[in-house]
């Protein structure tokens, strides 16, 4: 093993042998969204569907995860490792070697996100709460969410990642060098329905060994009284159900099996064109006066109806003047609007809400992303929309560090949009 390969082995890292499709493959119809967004929006994946008709596409290799509660997933997952088999025979997908890749994406809310594909060990992962490996979930894992990803997972031949990890580099030591070699490009693509640019570059030997060396002073500066590397942004469940995955196989394989390790994008938390953006709640109700009532009355808030659009600017500063004292929701539905302080409650608001839709279990939620989203689907008939202000990023990782996981969809980011469309694969099996 070479000197840095050795080096990033004892960070949790492996430069993985991509996989990417074929010259002359249409990348824009070949690259779709990350599968948990638009879980409310069918029409979206119907306009996916349109747009790839019957071309390859990595739409026919994921489980969209609007359709996870379709009469017969056994027969679509069955369909999606077939076709991950017809790629690979058929050369659609093809082996370009063991690379780490730098990504520059643009979206409509960001000039440029800087990201870094390599591999992680999930060896050295633990989505528990209280974790202290070297790679932790940022937020809450849900148990029951993980069979159904798991049945997705087990014999496919192949991953394809929408996991984003972050790393605490303020000073931009990783990217920022990075950024200006001059590395050759593998891919560059136009990405369908809003979603920007993506452009992919090689990394050669003397930037895989600049990588190895950063994280590692970064790891030397991290909480001696808590070390860790990497949080994960986005894809909490994914990589939990990789997890899941590998401690199944691993009695059965040697150490050092492919499965052992899950493709990642990894992102820096400084970075100028990474968004936090709040995830709302989506509750069904009947009655979204009475839910509103009644949610008021458990959290001790004090509700004031408002104009939608003066919502997020009323959040903000509502937080800014309780300073810790209190904290403030808002609400949309078909019946009204506005803001629900309150007062001297200084924990996350995105925990408070939690909190209450978890005992409440005769409540339907799904969760939002994007205010847009949140206005549209909370002004709808039997829907209430519970709107979460934004989250502050710098608190990230010492708030990890303290209580060990966020609840349960505590941020994303990034608007929908800006979420990771899937285009590199990796064999797992």
């Amino acid at each position: 093993m070479a000197g840095h390969e050795a080096s990033l082995a004892q960070l949790g890292v492996r430069t993985p042998r991509i996989l990417l499709p074929r010259s002359g493959t249409d990348l824009t119809r070949w690259a779709v969204i990350a599968c948990d967004q638009h879980t409310s929006e069918p029409d979206y994946w119907n306009e996916v569907e349109r747009i790839v008709a019957n071309h390859p596409s990595t739409l026919r290799l994921i489980y969209p995860e609007v359709y996870l509660d379709d009469s017969d997933p056994a027969r679509r997952i069955a369909a999606i490792h077939e076709t991950m088999r017809t790629y690979l025979d058929n050369g659609i997908l093809e082996d370009v070697g063991e690379s780490m890749i730098l990504t520059r994406r643009s979206t409509p809310y960001a000039h440029d996100r800087r990201g870094l594909m390599l591999a992680l060990d999930l060896e050295q992962y633990d989505y528990r709460p209280g974790a202290t490996s070297l790679i932790r979930a940022t937020e809450q894992t849900i148990a029951e969410r993980l069979p159904p990803r798991v049945r997705i997972r087990e014999g496919a031949p192949l991953e394809l990642p929408h996991v984003l990890v972050l790393i605490n580099d303020p000073q931009d030591e990783l990217f920022g060098k990075l950024s200006g070699r001059s590395l050759p490009a593998l891919y560059l693509a136009d990405l369908m329905l809003g979603g920007g640019h993506v452009g992919g570059f090689r990394l050669d030997a003397q930037a895989v060994e600049h990588v190895a060396r950063t994280l590692e002073r970064l790891l030397d500066r991290s909480d001696p009284a808590s070390r860790f590397l990497f949080a994960v942004g986005d894809g909490n469940h994914s990589l939990a159900t990789a997890k899941e995955v590998w401690e199944k196989l691993k009695p059965e394989v040697e150490p050092d099996h492919p499965a052992r390790y899950a493709l990642v994008e990894v992102v820096n938390l400084y970075d100028p064109g990474l968004r936090f953006e709040p995830i709302h709640r989506l509750v069904r109700s009947a009655d979204p006066s009475g839910a509103i009532r009644a949610f008021t009355a458990a959290v001790g808030g004090t509700p004031e109806e408002l104009p939608p659009a003066e919502i997020p600017t009323q959040l903000a500063a509502r937080l800014a003047a309780q300073r810790g004292a209190g904290t403030a929701v808002g609400y949309v539905s078909c019946e009204s609007c506005g803001i629900i302080t309150i007062s001297g409650d200084s924990a996350l608001p995105v925990a408070i809400v939690q909190s209450y839709l978890d005992s409440r279990h005769d409540l339907e939620v799904d969760y939002i992303h994007g205010w847009d989203a949140c206005k549209k689907l909370g002004a709808r008939e039997g829907a209430l929309a519970i709107v979460l202000p934004e989250f502050d990023a710098r608190l990230l990782y010492p708030t990890v560090t303290s209580r060990g996981v966020l609840p349960r969809k505590a941020f994303s980011l990034g608007e929908a949009s800006e979420k990771r469309y899937y285009l590199e694969a990796r064999r797992i099996l």
